[in-house]
């Protein structure tokens, strides 16, 4: 699962600048009201900076909502799994033709804390309150979360919208949740949003091995009109 992720504005300064100097990324703040830090905590319907591909067909960053729309569900449709993305019609499109990339910081996951001897009777788990922990490849400054995108009409504005794909969890997340995003690493990034690529094969390069630790709770960051 992937609910909730963080741009740490520093590390990702560069992209998220590039994001923000998009006109897009004005239509979106006037029209839609949402924010144009693509910083700090980014949670569903927020805009974030994306990487996907231009009209050559070459990686560029767009400032893009998150969250596919739909008529069989009130909230927005924030995750897809890979492993029934070519089959559903609502990603089958954008998997064959509008693939993304979302850098982040970390992304989050709330789950039970593991106990030390690896069991825990499923009767009691209901009873404890949930950990929030942050999540990132091993070694990485930036998490690249692999996704989907495609264009709707909001307000009559028509923007780019994105959902970040997920697939069975490894070990170590999988003691606190069964799913978890896709990550690739810097390398596998151009292949992956070139529209004539096999996303499927590409898949198979996702990385595992993550870094768990409980999460900070870090303060929102101060909105750029009350910065001094």
């Amino acid at each position: 699962m992937c609910t909730w992720f963080y741009a740490e504005k520093t590390a990702l300064s560069p992209i998220i600048s590039k994001a923000q100097k998009n006109p897009l990324a004005q239509t979106i703040m006037i029209n839609l009201a949402r924010p144009l830090a693509m910083s700090g905590n980014i949670r569903p319907t927020d805009m974030a900076a994306v990487f996907a591909p231009n009209k050559r067909g070459d990686m560029a960053v767009y400032p893009m909502i998150w969250g596919f729309t739909h008529d069989s569900s009130p909230k927005p449709l924030i995750n897809c799994r890979v492993e029934t993305a070519e089959l559903k019609s609502v990603w089958k499109d954008s998997w064959f033709r509008r693939r993304c990339i979302i850098p982040a910081s970390w992304y989050y996951e709330w789950g039970i804390p593991p106990m030390e001897n690896g069991y825990r009777p499923i009767a009691g788990q209901n009873n404890i309150k949930k950990v929030k922990y942050a999540i990132q490849p091993e070694g990485a400054e930036i998490t690249y979360l692999a996704g989907l995108y495609r264009f709707e009409e909001h307000r009559g504005v028509k923007v780019p919208v994105f959902a970040v794909l997920t697939r069975e969890a490894c070990a170590p997340v999988r003691d606190i949740h069964d799913r978890m995003p896709l990550i690739f690493r810097k390398e596998d990034l151009r292949d992956w949003v070139r529209p004539d690529s096999d996303p499927k094969s590409i898949a198979e390069k996702a990385l595992t091995k993550m870094v768990v630790e409980k999460a900070v709770d870090y303060p929102e960051p101060v909105p750029e009109f009350m910065q001094i």
